[in-house]
């Protein structure tokens, strides 16, 4: 426990003087780095959250973001509901969504290995494409709201204000989850569970009700993501479709259960891409960059793990 908190003193240092570096030398990409970073964190905390307690590697996790902002477009376009008012039914819609697709799916897979997991969440994530291209068709749609193009001039920068919402989001959503899985009796449980299910099941945990509960809450978490991307993301049927490799590239680094690391890898990552951007002529390069990092890390992990 000692260790681990040095480790994470020693990021946290770390994180914080990249920060001070980077908001030095190039101060709007700090900026944009922090708000693109805070959407990277709000959609990998659900998937890290099925990681780490459900064990299921979900790879409809971007096609499920998709549906939720056609969701949300339809409660704006046909009800005049603000986005982020269409936060909670979104939800609650996502939430029930998860328990169907949960307990008629997925539950049936959770002991028959990665390989089968990820067969069957790569059809899923086909089918929610398919249907969606057939109930919407490919047109790209929008919504929009004036507070979403606010921005604010400082000196000769000029920034736009909605985008803080996602690293406030982020924030918000990780100290929610850390006080459910703290100080709730689900929450013990459901970390009983990712850390030792057959254990957990000897001291009477019901595992199958802790991952239903569990999964549903991610995909919960992914409705609130929807909701406060909608105002400034285009909807498609491929709109979610990055966000996937981001959230596991997320997951890989941060590791397993770590629900803190991705919120400063998702900030990491997304000052670093900001960076690229910023360079004239290298701007497609963001990409490489991201994964570049993710590899290094994974990397390094395995050079570190022989020694301890």
């Amino acid at each position: 426990m000692e260790k681990t908190n040095k480790s994470l003193k020693k990021t946290l240092i770390a994180f914080i003087i990249f920060l001070i570096v980077v908001g030095i030398w190039k101060p709007l990409a700090l900026v944009y780095g922090i708000q693109r970073g805070g959407l990277y964190s709000l959609i990998g905390l659900p998937l890290a959250l099925i990681l780490g307690i459900v064990g299921i590697l979900n790879l409809a996790h971007g096609d499920f973001l998709t549906l939720g902002l056609y969701i949300g477009y339809i409660f704006f376009n046909s009800w005049s509901i603000d986005p982020l008012i269409s936060m909670a039914p979104l939800f609650f819609i996502l939430f029930g969504l998860g328990m169907v697709i949960y307990s008629i799916l997925i539950r049936r897979v959770l002991k028959a290995g990665h390989l089968n997991q990820l067969l069957l969440t790569f059809g899923i994530s086909m089918i929610i494409i398919e249907l969606i291209k057939i109930i919407w068709t490919t047109r790209p749609r929008s919504v929009y709201t004036s507070y979403a193009s606010s921005s604010v001039t400082l000196g000769n920068m000029s920034i736009g204000m909605y985008e803080f919402i996602y690293p406030a989001m982020a924030i918000a959503v990780l100290v929610i989850l850390q006080l459910f899985l703290k100080k709730t009796r689900l929450g013990q449980a459901a970390s009983a569970v990712g850390q030792n299910p057959k254990g957990a099941e000897i001291v009477g945990i019901n595992t199958n009700v802790v991952y239903l509960v569990v999964f549903s809450i991610a995909f919960g978490i992914i409705g609130v993501a929807a909701s406060v991307m909608l105002p400034r993301t285009p909807v498609f049927p491929l709109s979610g479709n990055p966000y996937t490799l981001k959230s596991f590239a997320l997951v890989a680094m941060a590791g397993l259960g770590n629900l803190n690391g991705i919120l400063i890898g998702g900030i990491t990552l997304g000052v670093a891409e900001a960076i690229v951007q910023s360079i004239p002529g290298y701007e497609g390069w963001s990409d490489v960059v991201f994964f570049g990092i993710l590899i290094a890390v994974i990397l390094l992990n395995a050079y570190r793990r022989p020694e301890s």
